[in-house]
């Protein structure tokens, strides 16, 4: 009669480290993702989104309206995104979903403020009045640049970011250094009296320990 040997059969390498290394590599796509989107509406909130003229003392002038002028919500949310990147390391379980979901609707937000955006003339009427002293004025020629596009562009990477988050966020590091890898605590290192030294034999006794050995 045989027997089985309850000795179990190793894993190989493969299987071992392919969550981890999965986990690895969903975490570098989503800071490069996140950390980029986010520049990316930053920069493209400082540039020309929409540009026209405006009739002033029988003449016209042109009138130009940047990203921050148009609308700031792509940049608030940028900010707030990138922020609840970084807090996605500081928090675990629910708390990690709840930030994931956070960068997600930064994301959409900001994709979603953009776009509408880039049909936005209400921004420019409002330089018009300005330069010719009539708060009737209104702008003609209304031409809009690439640059609100570009913006949610970037959003949508910020967006990208969050849904790995909350795809691979599970298996992602937390911030802190009383955890391994694995999550459990690390085991303190068990301090070392040697008898005949003094000083030892007081910090033993600080401790509360024996300083003798005995039981």
């Amino acid at each position: 009669m045989g027997y089985v040997s309850a000795v179990p059969v190793p894993q190989t390498r493969a299987a071992r480290t392919a969550v981890p290394g999965g986990g690895r590599r969903s975490l570098a796509a989503a800071l490069l993702l996140g950390a980029a989107g986010a520049a990316v509406v930053l920069l493209s909130a400082g540039q020309i989104w929409a540009e026209g003229t405006a009739a002033v003392g029988g003449g016209t002038l042109p009138v130009e309206a940047d990203g921050g002028a148009v609308t700031g919500v792509p940049t608030a949310l940028a900010i707030v995104g990138l922020a609840a990147l970084f807090a996605v390391f500081a928090v675990r379980r629910a708390g990690r979903t709840l930030v994931s979901a956070l960068l997600t609707l930064s994301g959409a937000g900001a994709a979603l403020a953009a776009v509408l955006g880039a049909s936005d003339r209400a921004a420019l009427n409002a330089e018009a009045a300005r330069i010719s002293g009539d708060t009737g004025a209104a702008v003609t020629g209304l031409t809009h640049t690439v640059w609100p596009y570009v913006a949610a562009a970037g959003a949508v990477l910020i967006l990208l970011a969050g849904l790995l988050a909350l795809r691979f966020g599970k298996a992602w590091p937390a911030m802190g250094g009383r955890y391994e890898r694995s999550g459990a605590p690390r085991a303190r290192k068990a301090a070392t009296t040697d008898p005949d030294r003094p000083e030892d034999l007081w910090k033993a006794l600080d401790r509360g320990e024996d300083p003798t050995g005995a039981a």
